[in-house]
């Protein structure tokens, strides 16, 4: 079982992985972990004049699903009410918007699965 402080830096090394794995798709990064009242959003990237909130899923095992189950309508909900916020404070970015999933699962340290799952 991991500490608290072992996970986090596990999730952020989830994140860096994301970040370049969307880089290499073509997503241009504008933003990271931002939070509001609503919720927060783990990136935020633009690609083909679409704004786009990305939620980052990282597991070290199969053993409860893959990542991307463990991403449930609430928090989709949530990261959408989020990226409207974040888009009305932005008004400069792309007015079309849209949530994607990065689910990751690393094992022994090595990335044995990856996908970027687009939500809507």
């Amino acid at each position: 079982m991991l500490q608290k402080s072992q996970n986090n830096s596990f999730g952020k090394n989830g994140e860096e992985i994301a970040c370049d794995l969307l880089t290499k798709n073509g997503y241009k990064i504008i933003d990271r972990n931002f939070s509001s009242r609503f919720g927060e959003i783990d990136i935020i990237a633009i690609k083909d004049a679409t704004l786009i909130f990305v939620e980052v899923k990282t597991r070290q095992s199969l053993r409860f699903g893959f990542p991307e189950e463990a991403v449930t309508s609430q928090k989709i909900y949530k990261i959408k009410k989020t990226g409207e916020y974040y888009s009305l404070i932005h008004p400069d970015l792309p007015k079309k918007l849209r949530v994607d999933v990065v689910a990751l699962l690393i094992e022994n340290s090595k990335i044995t699965y990856s996908k970027i799952i687009t939500v809507d």
